[in-house]
């Protein structure tokens, strides 16, 4: 199995000290938390992008190129790129800078985003966001993997004979498709082979498991060997002590702050009590035992071999790094015998001139 740390770039006062940090350190907390990632061995580090308040992940390229430059091994991910949003020829633009400059460590998670706000921005309806998820994917797709992309659409203008610049680093980039709820997305995935990766944050995990089974029936349906279906999954928390006590001591806080914005937001609350919402949900906050028990429970069920454990500080300063070495040092080790996992990197080719 293999392991990302994962931020939304979340942005609102801590939930014991009620100090909220400028923008600038914001950014700059997330890019030291994927230097630490490397340092402490794990596998990726992924950006999400959202549009809206309290996030300020609008430019995960942007944010992914600074830790690039900060690391040398750490596979970077997306998480996920809305390309529903987006113009394909752009996005593909950046990404493929972003792959050049990485030197081919790019991982990209693509879905049609939420949230009203970025659809109010881009003018994007829920009569049209799936198609203009479908159409983005596909032409990125071609532009990726060809130098010369004659294409026609509906959402932007066609092309002939177009060339993208720069050219990518990896000759053809592993794609997945972000999923939380919708059947589409893990359909699209399957008609082209690609692998899904499962949000798990809202609700109880059997919610996303039949999404999962809905995909490899779908996988095997357009023609597939079920045997290479690639799934990747979320969590909703992730805190890791010596005794399960102490991870919930520090996670009270913080899951009252949740429930309180959900509130305000009008979002729904589905697990009241945070001894509910550790036991029904995706989230790992425990002992070292009980995650690795929580894992493989739900392992079961998923058959995922990549898992994203959120990045976002929780606790002091040393509180969050003693857990994420905790993880790294008895859960990890642990995850990786029992589940194992493919190769994830992209081949590269010799740099084009």
């Amino acid at each position: 199995m293999k392991f990302l740390l994962m931020s939304l770039i979340t942005h609102h006062p801590d939930p014991v000290t009620g100090e909220k940090i400028g923008t600038a350190a914001r950014l700059r907390e997330v890019v030291e938390s994927a230097v630490l990632a490397e340092q402490l061995g794990y596998d990726g580090f992924a950006v999400g992008e959202r549009h809206e308040h309290p996030f300020l992940s609008s430019s995960p390229p942007v944010v992914l190129s600074a830790i690039a430059a900060r690391t040398t091994t750490l596979q970077l991910w997306t998480a996920v790129t809305t390309l529903s949003l987006l113009d394909p020829v752009r996005a593909f633009e950046d990404y493929s800078t972003l792959d050049n400059l990485s030197g081919g460590r790019l991982q990209l998670i693509i879905g049609k985003g939420n949230g009203t706000a970025q659809a109010q921005l881009f003018h994007v309806t829920p009569d049209d966001q799936w198609d203009r998820n479908r159409e983005g994917y596909e032409l990125f797709r071609k532009l990726w993997e060809s130098e010369d992309v004659t294409w026609e659409g509906t959402f932007r203008p066609s092309l002939e004979h177009a060339v993208a610049l720069p050219r990518p680093l990896q000759r053809r980039i592993r794609i997945w498709h972000g999923s939380a709820t919708s059947k589409e997305s893990v359909d699209l995935a399957a008609r082209y082979g690609d692998p899904i990766f499962s949000a798990n944050v809202t609700y109880p995990i059997d919610s996303y498991a039949e999404l999962v089974r809905h995909y490899r029936e779908r996988w095997t349906h357009y023609g597939h060997d079920p045997a290479d279906a690639l799934v990747g999954a979320g969590t909703a928390g992730f805190y890791v002590t010596p005794n399960s006590q102490d991870a919930l001591d520090v996670w009270r806080p913080i899951h009252a702050a949740r429930l309180d914005f959900a509130c305000r937001a009008g979002l729904p609350v589905v697990f009241e009590t945070l001894e509910d919402f550790v036991e029904r949900s995706s989230a790992l906050i425990g002992s070292p035992q009980q995650v690795i028990d929580k894992v493989q429970r739900y392992h079961e069920q998923f058959g995922h071999e990549v898992i994203h454990l959120s990045a976002d500080r929780v606790g002091s300063d040393k509180q969050h790094r003693e857990s994420l070495e905790l993880f790294q040092a008895e859960v990890a080790p642990a995850l990786r015998e029992t589940i194992q996992s493919r190769p994830l990197a992209a081949d590269t080719e010799e740099e084009r001139p």
